[in-house]
């Protein structure tokens, strides 16, 4: 099962990465390389670096905005418990686990079975309906 990484944490992995891309930019130009590599004019040029920092930090802060957006919808989801439409089951962790077994294994509590008024209500109504359709004898 694949490790859950913080959402703090892999956000400061981004910032991390943009900031190295930031200063490799920066860099470039102090060191000259447009220069050495591709005969440009000697000297600093501010408005390319300018520009090209501009573009990173917009960059930068649509990932970031977008990254977060999908981590919090990703928490969102997560906070759902997975329920079999057919069996009841529960799935956790990879395993298919009855609601007992859930709720034994994960909240240290006993479970017992009842029935709800809803349910009860309709049971009684049925039971008449069939009281009914037998003529009375039971």
């Amino acid at each position: 099962m694949p490790t859950k990484t913080s959402h703090a944490a892999i956000l400061r992995q981004e910032h991390i990465g943009f900031s190295v891309i930031l200063l490799l930019s920066w860099a470039a130009e102090i060191l000259r390389l447009p220069h050495l590599l591709f005969n440009d004019p000697v000297g600093f040029n501010w408005s390319r670096v300018l520009l090209r920092s501009a573009v990173i930090i917009i960059v930068w802060a649509w990932v970031y905005f977008t990254t977060r957006s999908l981590i919090r919808r990703l928490h969102h989801l997560e906070e759902f418990m997975l329920i079999c439409s057919w069996c009841r089951k529960v799935g956790h962790d990879g395993e298919w686990l009855t609601m007992e077994q859930y709720f034994g294994t994960n909240f240290a509590t006993q479970t017992s079975h009842g029935v709800c008024p809803e349910c009860a209500g309709k049971a009684r109504e049925r039971l008449a309906q069939l009281i009914t359709e037998a003529g009375g004898k039971v």
